[in-house]
């Protein structure tokens, strides 16, 4: 592994310390691209405008229109943690919103294994025998590549509006669409995630109906209430933290630190033994986002969604208690999935660029997290795929995660125009893309895939960096600086810190036979203090002397406020 230095830029460092930035914090900030103070600035009014987010006003005005018509709504949610929160966003807000004009909105699951990804016909067919047929279907994080289900859904009568923000294909669906990654879309922000589409939505159809007469500044619903969603849908997507990103994120913490969440949230915390007044994005991501997001992966998001808009603490309770339940199972079936893909790497050709790994036993709900887990051991493009179904079909359904350098969707598009009828339907983003595949068609993806990931990746892109921010001082070490680092935004494109040094291994143990437990002190400061570390999941002893990379960590055992090494990688000392 190569250690990278984040360097900042000395001109905006200098500028935040003359701004009083804390000297660490302003080096953090400017190896990160921050250039002002006012770039630090995280109040709700530098939110980006909705009217900069292509047909979000036009929504809004349509939205308007269909509640004074009393027009039955129904969301068409997706399976992921970003697909509920959107859902439950748009639920909560389009009932507060549309109270007024007694608006009738529910909402709809499709099975991800018997209806497919987004909005299907099959799914359309679903909405159509509801007991309450809908006249209107908002589809949230999905409906971009719905071609098929929307022009049905025009067959039956129903009209479509998409909010989604995956990337589109060659041509536009026929609806109304709210994207930021559509073409000729102006929005700052591409990396907003599709409850942050939902919720841009809201704001708009506020503002408007305020305009009309339905609110004042004083009485308007509070949409703010709906912070902590917006903040865990966007953390669990992998969202990069630009600012605006960093603006929902900030405030949805705050929400829960201040005890001002959703009911669900809170209950999700409790069956993970979290404290929320210690929340940091760290745990929507790590611990709140699997537990939602079991559900989506083992039958559908219905209990999730459930979760987030239940009121009742002892209903939240519950289904947060189920989820946990869940999420336990799929790290069982996980932990067995990844047992067989290490055994089939064994005779995997090493000079390989890319990971391709299928078998029949495996379940469709989890194959995207255990790419995730191969590409990083293996720091390779990788995508593993189990047996679907598409109308009645037996299909090879995957889920790929890729490195810094390959964009993944690209990747496949590229597969799929070299030879067209190889791959039936896929998307996705940089990093993170799905589809389908005829089963006999497995060796030669294998060998197209391949083919591309010869051509687009190098030696350099395929070795593994660690990207750093420098040294600590002995003296900046401190629970002080810890807990600082704590309560700043961290995650995708905003990377949590992490420093490096030269340290003395003074004592190591391991902890319940699968965590190293040290003691360290500075080689390069004389009269160094003493510091515990933890590297979880290393059992191989260090050496005396390592050059340790550690995230700064705060604690609070026994009561006593303290620091700790979270140690990322080590090279030996020369």
């Amino acid at each position: 592994m190569k250690f990278v230095a984040r360097e900042p830029h000395e001109a905006s460092l200098l500028e935040l310390c003359r701004a009083g930035v804390h000297p660490v914090l302003a080096r953090l900030w400017s190896a990160r691209g921050i250039r002002s103070a006012q770039e630090t600035e995280l109040d709700l009014k530098h939110l980006l405008p909705p009217n900069t987010l292509l047909n979000c006003n036009r929504g809004a005005s349509y939205l308007l229109k269909a509640l004074r018509e009393q027009k039955k709504l129904l969301i068409v949610a997706d399976y992921d943690c970003d697909g509920a929160t959107a859902c439950a966003v748009g639920i909560r807000g389009l009932k507060e919103l549309g109270a007024p004009l007694n608006v009738h909105v529910d909402y709809l699951v499709p099975n991800r294994f018997t209806m497919g990804y987004g909005l299907t016909p099959e799914v359309v067919e679903q909405a159509a025998g509801l007991a309450i047929r809908p006249d209107i279907l908002i589809t949230v994080d999905n409906g971009i590549a719905s071609h098929s289900g929307i022009e049905y859904a025009h067959q039956l009568g129903m009209e479509v509006l998409v909010t989604d923000h995956h990337l589109p294909g060659d041509s536009l669906p026929p609806a109304l669409i709210i994207n930021p990654n559509q073409p000729e879309c102006p929005f700052a922000s591409k990396a907003l995630a599709g409850v942050g589409v939902m919720f841009y939505l809201l704001i708009a159809l506020r503002s408007l109906m305020r305009e009309e007469g339905f609110f004042t500044k004083e009485n308007q619903p509070r949409l703010e209430k709906l912070l902590d969603l917006v903040a865990l849908g966007t953390v669990a997507d992998v969202a990069s933290l630009d600012r605006n990103n960093r603006i929902f994120v900030h405030h949805g913490i705050k929400r829960i630190r201040e005890h001002q969440m959703q009911s669900g949230i809170k209950a999700l915390y409790q069956v993970a033994g979290r404290d929320p007044s210690q929340a940091t994005a760290f745990d929507l991501g790590f611990t709140l986002g699997p537990r939602l997001n079991a559900a989506g992966r083992l039958a559908d998001m219905s209990l999730g969604i459930r979760c987030l808009l239940s009121d009742d603490p002892q209903e939240s309770l519950a289904l947060a208690q189920e989820l946990d339940r869940m999420n336990r199972e799929r790290r069982h079936i996980e932990a067995d999935m990844q047992n067989d893909a290490w055994e089939d790497l064994q005779s995997i050709d090493a000079t390989r660029n890319s990971i391709c790994l299928m078998n029949e036993s495996w379940h469709q709900g989890v194959i995207g997290i255990v790419a995730s887990r191969i590409k990083e051991r293996f720091y390779r493009p990788t995508i593993i795929f189990a047996p679907g179904e598409d109308q009645g079909q037996p299909i090879l359904k995957g889920s790929g995660r890729s490195i810094v350098g390959f964009h993944l969707r690209d990747a496949l598009d590229m597969v799929a125009k070299r030879h067209p009828h190889l791959i039936l339907k896929f998307g996705g983003h940089a990093m993170a893309a799905g589809l389908s595949i005829p089963t006999h068609a497995w060796e030669d993806f294998q060998t197209a895939f391949e083919k591309v990931a010869q051509e687009l990746l190098n030696e350099d892109l395929l070795a593994r960096q660690l990207h750093h921010d420098g040294c600590l001082q002995d003296d900046e070490i401190s629970p002080a600086l810890a807990d600082l680092l704590r309560q700043q935004v961290w995650g995708q494109g905003f990377a949590q810190p992490v420093f490096i040094g030269d340290f003395e291994v003074i004592s190591q143990s391991l902890v319940q036979d699968k965590h190293l437990r040290v003691q360290v002190r500075s080689l390069t400061e004389p009269h160094a203090k003493v510091w515990g570390g933890i590297w979880f999941g290393r059992t191989q002893s260090l050496e005396r002397e390592s050059r340790l990379a550690y995230r700064l960590a705060y604690d609070e055992f026994g009561g006593t406020p303290r620091a700790q090494l979270h140690i990322e990688a080590c090279e030996e000392v020369v």
